[in-house]
């Protein structure tokens, strides 16, 4: 399916929450999907982030173009995760880790659970700048225990990528963004500040949230995101809802503001891109995994 992306903006601090997609693939994928199209340009650089359980393989081989493809596996996660792409790599990343496939001008991928497994995680696609979009491939892999966590009171939030309250991860990615896997109960007092030019896309992974920006309070249920667009450098701040710890998940990227054409794992800047990277795989030029 072809989606043509014309940025657009919405005006108010906050679009209504958004509710996942139900997604089931075969018998070992399920989860929850969102969409660009459902935020009114506000998701920018994120294209879609798909939250799923994955116990077998599902995909196999596929082609990535113009995006940055990112797995993010959350704690809970059991097993081994089998990771293999066309820049030769192959080995497992493990609960809690972070890999990021910049797939530039082509890569391709496969992941698989190990026999016995279950993947908890989020699926990421970063949109690239135009400049960036025919740059050679790359990769990023970044464990558990390189992780900055940041814990206060009736919180708990591991910095996966990017900067949040001083502390900053040692690994840097191709386009900026800023990834908090945190858990946080009524008590809470986890405040992030949105970086200047930057989205932010906040989701309630398991209970409800409440997070505060602008001097307004919104509320996310199990299952719901929003985002937060033309932030201007603002702080919001991530409570729980009850005395157990609620888990959520925020996304905080550099927005592009470039319009831009999707057509599954590919995004580009036309149609005429797309079309020259479709005849590129086909004729095996976007390489080949180990």
């Amino acid at each position: 399916m072809t989606h043509q992306m014309a940025q657009q903006h919405y005006t108010g601090p906050a679009p209504a929450p958004v509710i996942g997609k139900p997604l089931k693939v075969g018998s070992g994928f399920t989860g929850l999907g969102f969409r660009h199209s459902q935020f009114f340009g506000t998701m920018d650089p994120i294209i879609m982030v798909d939250h799923y359980t994955m116990t077998e393989s599902t995909f196999g081989a596929h082609p990535h173009a113009g995006i940055s493809a990112v797995s993010v596996l959350f704690e809970d996660t059991e097993g081994q995760f089998n990771n293999r792409d066309s820049l030769g790599n192959d080995f497992d990343i493990q609960a809690g880790d972070l890999y990021w496939l910049n797939a530039g001008r082509g890569a391709i991928h496969d992941e698989a659970p190990r026999d016995g497994a279950r993947i908890h995680g989020l699926q990421i696609f970063v949109n690239l700048p135009a400049r960036l979009k025919y740059d050679a491939p790359s990769s990023l892999h970044v464990k558990r225990e390189d992780m900055p966590t940041l814990r206060g009171k009736g919180y708990r939030v591991r910095l996966v990528l990017g900067e949040s309250n001083g502390a900053a991860s040692a690994a840097r990615s191709v386009w900026p963004v800023t990834i908090l896997d945190g858990y946080a109960d009524h008590s809470s007092v986890f405040e992030h500040p949105i970086q200047a030019g930057f989205n932010a896309w906040i989701y309630a992974v398991e209970g409800d949230i409440e997070y505060q920006v602008h001097g307004e309070r919104f509320r996310l249920r199990k299952g719901e995101s929003s985002t937060i667009a033309k932030a201007d450098g603002a702080v919001v701040a991530v409570r729980g809802t009850s005395a157990s710890r609620s888990h959520f998940a925020m996304l905080c990227g550099e927005a592009i503001n470039e319009t831009f054409v999707q057509q599954g794992p590919f995004a580009m800047s036309t149609q005429r891109d797309i079309d020259a990277v479709v005849a590129r795989y086909q004729a095996g030029d976007l390489g080949q995994l180990g």
